[in-house]
């Protein structure tokens, strides 16, 4: 059947699905995103330094959340829209998204907070939501590392990967980036690998302001993933 482990893996996600996402919206995201317009530069880097406040940060090019859901090391893309703000942003995707710093908590609080995290060299993906401060779900696992983090109730877009069973080697029933995949449809509106749905949102059409942010106290660099 479609999003078997053999397709997923040999269909392309296992060389390249990468995301660092983390968003703040009053509500559901995607139609944030799906009227997404060109934002004040302005905008985008207060949004940036409120998430990292000791870090020294400065413009850089743009892009489109297309072609950078996870960006090169040292660089943060954000945008603010109408009901949400996004940036791309390996910093702030951690193997346990409980654990997510003061920082980007209190820049996103009255809000709904949005992570997500993927990356295909170890089939390790992360999600995590809250409302208003309250984590309502979290989850991060690898078919290494097995779960590594599992609070909340499962999301409907979960439940029949749960419920199959997949063989070994991997030690879930199911392989993490097709869960990956689907979270990232259901809580961002579009995918990075895969056949695009109708509904899906034009992630080319959501442009990014590019930020280069340094770290001075390296706390930040030593408590990501990747």
């Amino acid at each position: 059947m479609p999003g078997t482990i053999t397709q997923w893996t040999v269909g392309g996600m296992g060389m390249g699905a990468k995301t660092a996402l983390l968003a703040f919206a009053d509500g559901d995201l995607v139609p944030a995103l799906r009227g997404a317009t060109a934002c004040d530069p302005a905008e985008a880097e207060d949004l940036v330094r409120r998430v990292h406040p000791e870090s020294e940060v400065t413009r850089a090019e743009g892009d489109t959340l297309f072609e950078r859901p996870y960006p090169p090391d040292g660089i943060t893309y954000a945008t603010v829209l109408a009901g949400a703000e996004l940036l791309c942003d390996r910093r702030l995707v951690l193997d346990r998204p409980s654990k997510l710093p003061e920082h980007p908590r209190a820049a996103g609080a009255g809000r709904r907070i949005i992570m997500h995290g993927m990356h295909s060299m170890v089939d390790w993906v992360c999600f995590a939501v809250w409302e208003d401060g309250k984590l309502i779900r979290s989850l991060s696992l690898s078919t290494d590392g097995g779960i590594e983090e599992n609070i909340g109730e499962p999301y409907d877009f979960e439940l029949p990967l749960w419920a199959g069973q997949n063989p070994d080697p991997y030690r879930l029933p199911f392989h993490p980036l097709e869960l990956g995949e689907r979270a990232l449809r259901a809580l961002f509106g579009f995918v990075v690998e895969g056949r695009r749905d109708p509904g899906d949102i034009d992630a080319e059409a959501v442009s990014l302001h590019g930020f280069r942010v340094t770290d001075r106290t390296g706390r930040e660099r030593a408590e990501r993933v990747f």
